[in-house]
């Protein structure tokens, strides 16, 4: 009786222990008000939208032009975990986020929180949108309120994990360990330049390049070890290539070939860009040549490390 009383008294604490430990983290109070007190630019957020490639996910697979601004949500993401469905986040009141404010909307970019206060799986790559500024991230609310209202369909998949990955309250040890919105390769080990800056901010922050293009661990975390080295692909065969400036990587294009294939979708031998990277170039052909050419410089600044795959 005494050791079955212990073994109940030690998995109570245990249960504590875990519900303290995977509490939903919250949004400092002031940031939030700092992030509501900005006055909104729409055409920055506008900008802020491509550059994180939001209707890459979000968007029916395969659209074009103004469709692509239509966030119904679908696409089905693999992984070693299960497969993840990616939502309908358009203004749509009950099926979208419509019925969200500026701080839940603030808090899901930064946190990984949803409204009702649980945590978002970090397939949502908020690891990555944590190093967004507030005026980006209230510019692109602001930008996220012109868009349109779409039910989702009834026959839109769901996302399907297996246990124990289903126990979304897990989330919140995976995020002790691994959010972090610390830069992924120090400052002061790259040149000091605005342009190579900016091209940091983009490509670590909100166009969460590393998210493809970085392999990850047993915890499905990136490996900051071996940033941008490329990766397996989670979705099918092959794999997502190395971008650092490695010869197995970029090491043999010029800043302006990067620029140029983030805008074009060719490389400098002129093949096309596959996969879920022509999504990308749909994206950044909406942004600004100097943000491509930010992020080019970035790339060809950073440390190289030999092929992953």
């Amino acid at each position: 009786m005494r050791y079955a009383l212990a073994l109940v008294l030690l998995g109570i604490a245990g249960a504590l222990v875990f519900f303290l430990l995977t509490l939903p983290n919250s949004v400092d109070a002031d940031r939030i008000a700092r992030i509501q007190a900005h006055p909104p630019d729409v055409t920055n957020g506008e900008s802020v939208f491509w550059l994180s490639g939001c209707a890459s996910c979000h968007s029916v697979q395969g659209a074009d032009g103004d469709a692509r601004l239509e966030l119904v949500g679908g696409y089905e993401l693999k992984s070693d975990f299960g497969t993840f469905v990616a939502p309908n986040v358009s203004t749509h009141p009950d099926d979208g986020i419509g019925g969200w404010t500026l701080a839940q909307f603030a808090t899901s970019l930064i946190a990984g929180v949803s409204p009702d206060g649980g945590h978002y799986y970090p397939a949502y790559p908020y690891q990555s949108y944590a190093r967004m500024t507030d005026a980006d991230i209230g510019d692109l609310w602001a930008y996220w309120q012109t868009l349109p209202a779409i039910a989702t369909p009834d026959d839109q998949p769901e996302t399907a994990l297996g246990f124990p990955f289903n126990i979304r309250r897990g989330v919140g040890l995976w995020k002790l360990a691994f959010l972090d919105d610390a830069p992924l390769v120090d400052p002061a080990t790259l040149p000091e330049t605005a342009q190579i800056a900016r091209g940091q901010y983009i490509t670590e922050g909100m166009g969460h390049c590393g998210e493809c293009h970085t392999p990850r661990n047993l915890a499905g975390a990136l490996r900051r070890d071996v940033w941008l080295a490329g990766a397996d692909n989670p979705s099918g065969p092959g794999g997502i290539p190395n971008i650092t400036p490695h010869p197995d990587g970029l090491d043999n294009w010029s800043e302006d070939d990067i620029a140029f294939s983030l805008e074009s979708g060719f490389t400098p031998e002129f093949d096309s860009m596959g996969g879920t990277m022509a999504s990308v170039v749909k994206n950044l052909a909406n942004v600004s040549g100097e943000d491509r050419a930010a992020i080019a410089a970035y790339l060809k600044a950073i440390p190289q490390h030999p092929d992953t795959r």
